[in-house]
């Protein structure tokens, strides 16, 4: 493994996270006439590319566009490789300079002068020198774990992407949210034999009004088995076991989809030097006005400002979040211009 570091030229803004909040807040940014660069540990839209593979966002394409660019579609709702679509097209549009499959590991310096280090997919070590830093990391890279025996196991899984692959298995899936409905009603109309297992009461009122009914007929028909009030207790190379109102009960299983939600990367945060408040679902200190952190130089955006929150920011809202930081990088810094 080469330990060689390269020193990247310097730029006015970085931004960490190449999501559509992380272009957004780019192409504020670039709009001011700075130079602005991004670095993303995977490729452009992470987090997008990693939703599964069939789906249909809630939403309506407008309220996914950003940096002014009309969002088409032929559907009311657009669909996963339509989104990816897009953002990459936005990003050409503005050329924006996306460096992809960079891992930022700390941060140095001081506003003016910060430098992020980071390695790139071969182990190699990197180091950006930026004067301001927007961090837009998103939340989905970091899956909220059961820390329970036998999570670790290659057959669990805290992603769904598509069903065949289950076709004729024993699925457990674990949650009670959208994403939990969702690979629930796909894995069993692709011939999977399917399990829900939730710890609340019932489904989540927050599931899509469409695809909740859909589930509710398909466990009342007795096609999808579901246990409520239910944690899953142990999980082996064959089996399950389930902690229901009943009892334990040990199920046959080859595959787990434990999709029990997602969460910022709080650690990091705090390696910035980003205040978070305990008593507050750990919202990170960030002036809303301007989005700027307790840590000078140092931008919020997207879904990590609501800390543990993580249902209320979506592109929706965080796409409006580089205009904020960019009016405050417009007061504050010189070589900007005056567009905001």
């Amino acid at each position: 493994m080469s330990q060689h570091t390269h020193d990247a030229a310097a730029v006015d803004v970085l931004v960490i996270g190449a999501g559509p909040t992380g272009l957004a807040c780019a192409i504020a940014a670039q709009r001011l006439g700075l130079r602005v660069a991004l670095v993303d540990k995977g490729c452009l839209t992470n987090s997008l590319f990693h939703y599964p593979a069939n789906m249909t966002f809630f939403t309506t394409p407008e309220l996914l566009e950003i940096g002014d660019i009309p969002f088409s579609s032929p559907h009311q709702k657009p669909t996963r490789a339509e989104a990816l679509e897009y953002y990459r097209k936005v990003a050409q549009h503005y050329r924006l300079d996306v460096r992809p499959y960079q891992n930022v590991e700390r941060v140095t310096g001081s506003d003016g002068a910060f430098h992020v280090h980071a390695t790139d997919a071969f182990g190699r070590k990197l180091t950006h020198r930026a004067r301001k830093l927007i961090v837009s990391t998103g939340y989905y890279d970091l899956p909220n774990t059961l820390d329970i025996p036998g999570e670790s196991l290659p057959k669990v899984m805290h992603y769904y992407n598509e069903p065949h692959p289950y076709f004729g298995q024993d699925v457990l899936v674990i949650g009670g949210k959208n994403s939990a409905a969702i690979a629930a009603l796909e894995l069993w109309r692709h011939g999977a034999r399917v399990t829900l297992a939730h710890r609340g009461a019932e489904l989540h009122h927050h599931i899509k009004y469409w695809i909740k009914p859909d589930l509710e007929n398909r466990i009342k028909n007795g096609e999808v088995v579901a246990h409520f009030n239910t944690t899953v207790s142990e999980i082996t190379e064959d089996a399950v076991t389930l902690l229901t109102p009943g009892g334990p009960r040990t199920l046959p299983n080859q595959f787990v989809f434990a999709l029990t939600g997602y969460h910022p990367d709080f650690t990091f945060l705090q390696s910035l030097g980003v205040r978070l408040d305990e008593a507050n679902a750990r919202c990170p200190a960030c002036d809303p006005a301007t989005l700027e952190s307790n840590v000078p130089g140092i931008y919020l955006a997207g879904v990590v400002v609501a800390g543990e929150r993580t249902n209320e920011i979506f592109i929706e809202n965080g796409r409006f979040h580089g205009d904020l930081i960019a009016r405050d990088l417009a007061a504050k810094h010189p070589a900007a211009g005056t567009r905001y």
